[in-house]
């Protein structure tokens, strides 16, 4: 009996073989593709991109507060008649002496009281001589001393002024200019006797300022030789041989 032909009872080999061997590539393809490709587009975003950072430094300069001394810029303005402060024992004197000004002078010091010099800018004397003198002793009676720099000037009753202070200097080049009073009825003091009240009046003040009698009196007399209407300007060398700097 003959045998049936295998052949005939399914696929042919190479049939059957040849689609194994692609599925498997197609398999191995898709695996390879799902696996390297994140991989590669992570490169390559990775290329694509530059990050840079900026870094920026600051310096900072730490520095300890200054020292405020309780002094105020703001007080160098402030004004009293003829007085301007500038320091806190330093104050300016500009101006004319009126009858407010011993008043305002207390003022300054009761606000400053550490105010130990009066610098005498430019003083041209006073409209009220009594008020002038009481001025000049309350300078005295305070301690304060006075001074007038080079170019400053004193005229007149500054003059008296000058004289308070307890020390009364200048510097080359200062102004002192007098001639004689008048009062409030145009007399002047020529206009008056020798032996009169009104000539001891300014006499004894000359010896509360320490200048000893007989300079005082010839200084008294140089001061009145000289009409009001006119001026008579001090020399270094009067200053010192009536003995006015101190």
């Amino acid at each position: 009996m003959n045998q049936p032909a295998r052949e005939n009872l399914g696929m042919p080999d190479h049939g059957l073989n040849g689609n194994f061997g692609l599925g498997l590539w197609v398999t191995l393809f898709t695996f390879l593709a799902l696996f390297l490709l994140p991989a590669e587009q992570a490169r390559a975003s990775g290329s694509s991109y530059t990050v840079t950072e900026t870094i920026e430094t600051f310096e900072y300069d730490l520095a300890e507060p200054e020292h405020q001394s309780g002094w105020s810029s703001a007080l160098a303005q402030e004004s009293y008649g003829p007085f301007r402060v500038i320091s806190e024992d330093t104050a300016e004197m500009s101006g004319t002496v009126d009858s407010y000004s011993p008043a305002l002078f207390q003022q300054m010091l009761q606000q400053h009281p550490g105010i130990k010099h009066i610098v005498m800018i430019d003083c041209d004397g006073s409209i009220d001589e009594d008020a002038n003198l009481s001025l000049a002793r309350q300078i005295r009676h305070a301690g304060i001393s006075t001074h007038v720099p080079a170019r400053g000037s004193v005229r007149s009753g500054a003059v008296e002024l000058f004289l308070a202070g307890v020390r009364h200097t200048a510097d080359k080049g200062a102004e002192f200019i007098v001639h004689s009073w008048i009062d409030e009825d145009g007399r002047e003091a020529n206009d008056y006797p020798p032996n009169d009240p009104v000539h001891a009046e300014y006499l004894r003040y000359y010896a509360e300022m320490g200048i000893p009698a007989d300079k005082a009196r010839a200084f008294y007399a140089l001061t009145n030789s000289v009409p009001f209407a006119r001026q008579l300007k001090l020399s270094r060398n009067d200053l010192v041989r009536f003995q006015l700097l101190h």
